[in-house]
């Protein structure tokens, strides 16, 4: 049995299988999305999910589904699943599922009669190519299949409905067809390996819903056209495969490219590889350039996530190519920005003043966990440039106070991680000297001048004059009789809330505090923020607690960063704890990862979700797979390994 395995028990329940999610990528944009039924619950769901930067730079879904439908005999059973309203479920194919698994591809057993039918989905990488075997594993007389395709065409953030607008026109090509609903767009290529008859049944089925946009506050009913019908017949034992792409497919190949792509597939057999694999799809490889998005299914590449995660999504893995190639585009990103460029690289909101902070603590994790020399060979100049841009205020919202430390001004605007915003305003308004930017600056600058000192570098004095600066006045503004830091201190303002940006300051290699300090930090952290799923961003005794993210846009927005709890926070805070504790912390934060364990059957499978509410049973919320969490996990893992050497 594989280590993601459902049984038939828990996918005839819809209360259980209709939760969990199954994510898939071309390491290029594309994805498939659904849940392990093959009942779409979201707007973002579909089969074939695609960018198509001729038209925006959202993802648009051209294939939503794909019903299959089982003939013996005359009779018919349709496999397909979805949802309409007043919570009606039709056809209800899933009562004929007998197992599903995930080990290298999504596979589901049908069982229809005599009837075995196998499904396997995989994407190929890099080509907006989703393909699709049926293997009749068992059948005592004739058998044909027949496949319905679901179209939409359109954006992600957008519902389609029935119009008069939408083309209607298939043109027949090798083994099936190619069309085309609206202008813009590209053509849709749908074709097997086998002889079939596509029949022309031109409809659209109304009112489909998506329950999740429902739970959200959000519009969730729409339509989708069904050009018509694909069918053939297939004999026991027999493989066919469907594609769906924006090219013409070589359909006598269809076969030998699935058989080569699922070679290529890491098995998800264990909690690492589960990671490993969900790591990968957030690799977005466009042209020569390469990009980690910040989630799935609606986030795009945001500079600061790309920094926090790089690390774990592939140094971690031992992907040295990886870290460097999205490293290379990510500096003409940093160059641009400093030079006031304009930049047409697809990595969004390098404008943050945190975010050099955090492209110099990337590339420190890269001199610990490759190599200093090569780090210096490399990325010696622009750590210099950055520290340099910083030091001398040239940032527009980040300047370096004669005190050592460094000032933004987020008052009107969020600034921070904490970025949820109401009517235009944020809702953490965090101002003035913010905690983990100075974490950040003064680990920062001595992180470059220990590099550089190694070769004489007239600025690594200048680093260090600045540095013990900053060190004394962190201390002499955030640490408090409490022991703990105030999360910002802005004139007289001192935010007395219990939050875990603190904790970088104990994480971090360089650090102002001393070690006692350092664990009183860690001690307060562990008594009101830690949870089983990662440190929540608020703690209940401080005013404001709300750690449900549930409800409309608005009341989420209230509740995002006031008592959610987030994984990625715990990989930083396992770091500090290891950095105290030493060997005896190993089997206490080992404990800890199991509870993530506990997601790889949960959610979207395989992969950890956004964040979890704050308090039990600390359900899951936001985006199914998130880039920052699972990379932290993986960096929490690896460190891990390095104790246990």
């Amino acid at each position: 049995m594989s280590y993601l395995h459902f049984d038939k028990t828990l996918m005839t329940n819809l209360e259980e299988s209709l939760p969990k999610e199954i994510l898939r990528t071309n390491r290029s944009g594309a994805y498939h999305c659904s849940t392990i039924v093959d009942c779409n619950t979201r707007k973002y769901h579909g089969l074939l999910v695609i960018p198509i930067p001729e038209l925006d730079d959202e993802n648009h879904i051209l294939l939503s589904s794909l019903d299959e439908t089982v003939i013996q005999h005359g009779a018919e059973f349709n496999l397909g699943l979805h949802k309409y309203s007043g919570n009606n479920f039709s056809p209800r194919g899933h009562k004929y599922i007998r197992e599903f698994e995930c080990d290298k591809l999504p596979t589901t057993l049908y069982r229809v009669g005599g009837v075995i039918l196998k499904k396997e989905k995989l994407f190929v990488h890099h080509e907006n190519r989703i393909l699709i075997r049926y293997t009749l594993v068992d059948a005592h007389s004739a058998t044909k299949i027949r496949l319905r395709p679901f179209l939409a065409f359109r954006s992600v953030r957008q519902y389609t409905h029935e119009n008069p607008q939408a083309s209607r026109e298939c043109f027949p090509i090798d083994n099936g067809i190619k069309t085309c609903m609206y202008q813009g767009y590209p053509d849709l290529y749908m074709q097997l390996n086998k002889k079939n008859e596509f029949v022309f049944t031109p409809d659209w089925y109304r009112g489909i819903e998506y329950p999740k946009e429902q739970e959200r506050g959000y519009d969730f009913n729409e339509d989708l056209y069904v050009p018509g019908y694909f069918e053939f017949d297939i004999k026991k034992g027999e493989s066919v495969v469907f594609s769906a792409g924006i090219s013409e497919a070589k359909t006598r190949m269809l076969k030998r490219t699935f058989e080569e792509e699922e070679e290529e597939r890491t098995p998800r057999d264990n909690f690492q590889h589960c990671l490993v694999n969900a790591a990968h799809q957030f690799l977005n490889k466009q042209g020569d350039n390469y990009y980690i998005l910040a989630g799935y299914p609606w986030f795009k590449c945001r500079a600061r996530d790309l920094f926090i995660s790089l690390p774990g999504l592939t140094l971690a893995n031992q992907e040295i190519v990886k870290y460097e190639s999205v490293m290379e585009t990510a500096r003409k990103v940093i160059e641009d920005f400093m030079e006031g460029r304009p930049s047409d690289l697809k990595i969004y909101e390098m404008q943050h003043p945190d975010v050099l902070l955090w492209a110099v603590w990337c590339i420190q994790q890269y001199a610990k966990m490759v190599s200093r020399n090569k780090c210096r060979e490399k990325y010696g100049v622009l750590l210099k440039e950055m520290m340099d841009y910083l030091k001398d205020s040239r940032h527009p919202n980040l300047f370096v106070h004669d005190n050592g430390l460094v000032y933004a001004n987020g008052k009107d605007k969020a600034i921070t991680w904490m970025n949820s915003t109401v009517n235009g305003k944020p809702v953490v308004p965090r101002t003035g000297y913010i905690v983990e930017f100075n974490a950040l600056w003064y680990n920062d600058l001595l992180f470059v001048a220990d590099l550089m000192g190694e070769t004489n570098d007239n600025s690594v004095a200048v680093y260090r004059e600045l540095a013990e600066k900053c060190g004394q006045s962190f201390i002499n503004t955030f640490l408090n009789e409490y022991g703990y830091l105030f999360d910002y201190v802005d004139g007289n303002m001192m935010d007395w809330s219990v939050r875990p940006n603190m904790i970088f300051t104990a994480a971090f290699d360089y650090s102002p505090l001393n070690m006692k300090q350092r664990k009183g930090v860690v001690d307060v952290v562990t008594k009101e923020l830690l949870t089983p799923k990662g440190l929540r961003s608020l703690s209940p005794k401080s005013g404001g607690y709300n750690p449900n993210y549930v409800g409309h846009q608005i009341q989420r927005d209230y509740a995002y960063h006031q008592g959610t709890a987030w994984p990625w926070l715990e990989g930083f805070y396992f770091e500090a704890y290891l950095k105290i504790y030493k060997m005896s912390s190993l089997g206490f934060i080992q404990r800890q990862l199991i509870s993530y364990e506990d997601e790889m059957t949960s959610h979207c499978i395989g992969s950890i979700p956004e964040l979890f509410d704050g308090n039990p049973p600390f359900r899951g919320r936001g985006a199914v797979s998130f880039a920052m969490n699972v990379a932290e996990i993986l960096r929490s893992l690896y460190m891990l390994s390095k104790y246990n050497l």
